[in-house]
């Protein structure tokens, strides 16, 4: 009896754990919460069960879905990455999972143009309005990303001046930064589209 309740103590101890884990990082992997647990990875999903905790995946699209909805500036398919908080107009975070279909066959390396447009589909993401296009880009890729490779990118709004909008979007894979980019963006109203298509007319 003593020894099962021991036992009971240690699994409720776990699982306060876990949840605990969970709330401070809700994206973290079963591979990650069992290191930090120090058990294996069948327990971890075993307790995510009987918590009622959902997988990663559909933590993310579950997360992803209520932040969707709050962008003005694109579409829901149009946004590449998951974003999973956003604050309009001042910063935003989204996740990217690389797959093999985005590599090069000799390298395995993902292609440049997925991680610019996670990178900028974000940028134009975190503006409140309802078009942002991108002016200006400055870019640096710093690490190789392989597929398979899960992506965190972090914008922030740094400067508004009129209709201009400055966005840093820096990318990290197990945070180490692999990409980092600087947008100037532009933002259009209803007046300006107005003005185009008067302009347009004569």
């Amino acid at each position: 009896m003593l020894l099962l309740n021991k036992s009971s103590l240690a699994k409720k101890d776990r699982h306060n754990r876990l949840l605990e884990i969970i709330r401070e990082d809700p994206f973290m992997t079963d591979e990650e919460i069992a290191e930090c647990l120090e058990v294996s990875i069948p327990t971890v999903r075993l307790d995510r069960l009987e918590l009622g905790i959902p997988e990663l995946r559909q933590r993310i699209k579950e997360v992803a879905a209520l932040a969707h909805q709050k962008v003005r500036s694109l579409h829901a398919d149009e946004i590449v990455g998951e974003i999973v908080d956003i604050q309009l107009g001042e910063n935003a975070i989204s996740i990217l999972d690389t797959t093999v279909q985005m590599v090069f066959g000799k390298s395995r390396i993902v292609r440049g143009h997925y991680i610019y447009s996670f990178a900028e589909s974000l940028a134009i993401a975190v503006i409140d309005a309802e078009v942002a296009l991108v002016g200006v880009a400055n870019i640096k890729y710093k690490t190789p990303v392989y597929a398979g490779s899960r992506l965190l990118a972090k914008a922030e709004v740094r400067q508004v001046k009129h209709r201009n909008h400055i966005v840093w979007v820096l990318i990290y894979h197990k945070q180490i930064e692999v990409f980092r980019g600087k947008f100037i963006l532009v933002t259009i109203d209803d007046k300006d589209k107005n003005d185009d298509k008067n302009n347009s007319l004569k």
